[in-house]
């Protein structure tokens, strides 16, 4: 196997600026070119990291490109995945792979067909905090799991021009938490609740979309998680996970911008939460980036994987339907 990855990044966005950084950090890989429909934003990345602005036709032809970072918009993810791997290049794709699950479906056939290496994005499962807690789950430290909780708000909305083209809450926020409740989990839920509504802005409902979320995942064995989201919460970024086992409990709070704290008469206070997903999750990209690279150069098998983007999708899929029906949805149906 090569000792070092060369890569082609897709996308020059929020999200491929976050991972240009993430591959500039890490050891045995490096940024190669930038591809962007926009060629301002790519030639601005490109520079920052010594890298080529080539078009997407050109990465997946270069002989000099190993792998591809796809960080485009959700709607180009399963066509370049497709063709990242009838190109013969090893594939990380942000979350999701589409937002239809029989599309995600067909573009799996065409990774197996072709024996391509795919990653999908769902970065919270590199996060320190919530990987200790999966951690203690597969050490025994907590018996059997028993109730899971997820807590994820946003500090505010996106844009509504982004929330336009998202793909609504369930399958855009809510996928990173579907991901976090197996992972965490250990079994696949079988029946998902959820209930939306528009407390935060009626444009939000226009889009039409919801801004806040309360959905229940049960597995075959009666396994319970429970997921709370909203797009606004004044405090910070709010992002927490509790498992409940048959002998203890674990969990992760909030991080906040220090550990600092101020007693007086008054009582204790400390400062904020940290207000931005890049702040709260930076250590993750790295972690995720550098997992990446052990499966592209040292065969470590990949994960999460392509069927781990389906089954989140299966779950978003199944809370929209649950709502929009109000009724409980079995995973099957979809």
């Amino acid at each position: 196997m090569p000792d070092s990855l060369s890569i082609g990044l897709l996308g020059a966005g929020r999200i491929g600026k976050v991972h240009a950084a993430a591959i500039a950090a890490t050891p045995r890989i490096s940024l190669t070119a930038v591809a962007d429909a926009i060629p301002a934003a790519a030639e601005e990345l490109a520079t920052a990291h010594g890298a080529a602005v080539r078009s997407i036709d050109e990465i997946m032809a270069s002989d000099d490109i190993d792998a591809v970072f796809i960080t485009t918009p959700t709607d180009m993810h399963s066509d370049l995945i497709e063709q990242a791997a009838r190109a013969g290049k090893k594939i990380f794709c942000e979350k999701p792979i589409d937002l239809d699950v029989q599309r995600v479906r067909d573009c799996l056939a065409v990774v197996e067909e072709t024996g391509a290496l795919l990653m999908v994005g769902f970065n919270r499962r590199f996060d320190p905090n919530f990987k200790a807690v999966r951690d203690s789950i597969t050490a025994g430290s907590i018996g059997e799991v028993e109730m899971v909780s997820i807590v994820s708000r946003d500090p505010g909305p996106p844009p509504i021009g982004y929330l336009e083209r998202s793909g609504g809450l369930f399958r855009d926020m809510a996928i990173h938490d579907f991901d976090m409740a197996r992972f965490l989990l250990g079994e696949e839920p079988v029946s998902v609740s959820a209930v939306g509504s528009n407390l935060v802005d009626p444009a939000i409902g226009q889009v039409p979309d919801i801004d806040s979320a309360a959905i229940t995942l049960v597995t075959a064995s009666g396994k319970i998680a429970q997921i709370s989201n909203s797009r606004r919460a004044a405090y910070g970024y709010d992002q927490r996970i509790e498992v409940l086992g048959s002998t203890g409990l674990a969990k992760a709070d909030n991080i906040h911008e220090s550990t600092m704290q101020v007693a007086t008469a008054g009582g204790f206070t400390k400062p904020p939460l940290m207000n931005f997903f890049l702040e709260r999750y930076m250590p993750s990209y790295h972690a995720e980036v550098a997992t990446f690279v052990a499966s592209a150069l040292d065969g470590v098998p990949p994960s999460p994987t392509g069927d781990d983007g389906l089954q989140a999708l299966v779950l978003a899929e199944a809370a929209f339907r649950s709502n929009r029906d109000r009724r409980t949805v079995d995973t099957n149906e979809i």
